[in-house]
């Protein structure tokens, strides 16, 4: 059996670490917490980063539910254009009239962290293209809308990732009424400043900051059963044997 890569090793392999096998790694030689998302430099940062890369949000929320036995789904939210997000979220909340705290909101974000904007109003969009364009240039990770985007036309070309409701063309005006860096509740989910997000086509998950570390450990766990499985099929067993259903 192979040796399996260790924190250390991973400093000296980053370089390469695309083309290293999750399943060599000794995931129990890892403490993951939110902080190595800002540490570019550990190793930490380095096997975040090839986990988060290569998983897909029902994989993050197949994890969550066996660490808190929820989902971590907020519902209604579905991607504007095909990029993957993941990053701590920086919050905001603002009438639908008022497109100006979005821009308080993404002056104050940090560089790789998650605009959560909620909105409440009338049907209005609070984001489009030139404020996509702003955030992107200023190294923001991406923007999830609990409201409504627009400039469709642009966003769904632009390499920067953005979630929403829905579309409408209609917009406010730059008010900057709002609030930045609050808890926010939708329903039973409570969304505070520097939880985590993962969100891709399947929709979008939250993962509160103090079950980060687990949370992760057990998304690397389901990839390498996944990865498992997969190569089983490909010898020409059936899921159902695979999964315990056949006897």
């Amino acid at each position: 059996m192979a040796n399996k890569i260790r924190p250390n090793d991973l400093l000296k392999k980053s370089s390469k670490l695309e083309k290293i096998d999750l399943d060599q790694i000794d995931i129990s030689k890892y403490d993951f917490s939110i902080e190595d998302l800002e540490d570019k430099k550990s190793s930490n940062y380095a096997l975040l980063k090839k986990i988060l890369d290569s998983s897909s949000a029902c994989q993050v929320s197949d994890a969550f539910a066996s660490v808190s036995g929820r989902s971590g789904v907020i519902e209604g939210l579905k991607p504007m254009n095909r990029n993957k997000l993941y990053g701590r979220v920086h919050t905001a909340k603002t009438n639908t009239d008022d497109w100006g705290t979005s821009l308080m909101a993404m002056d104050t974000a940090k560089e790789g962290e998650v605009l959560f904007i909620y909105t409440y109003g009338k049907t209005a969009s609070v984001w489009g293209e030139l404020a996509s364009t702003c955030a992107q240039e200023k190294g923001v990770a991406g923007t999830v809308l609990y409201g409504y985007a627009r400039d469709m036309d642009a966003l769904i070309d632009l390499d920067y990732p953005v979630y929403a409701l829905d579309y409408c063309p209609n917009a406010g005006k730059a008010l900057g009424l709002g609030k930045v860096n609050l808890e926010i509740e939708i329903g039973e989910d409570l969304i505070k400043p520097g939880d985590f997000i993962f969100a891709d086509e399947n929709g979008v998950v939250l993962i509160p900051q103090e079950l980060f570390g687990e949370t992760i450990v057990a998304t690397f766990n389901i990839k390498v059963k996944e990865s498992f499985i997969i190569k089983e099929l490909k010898k020409g067993r059936l899921l159902s044997e695979i999964v315990g259903l056949q006897r």
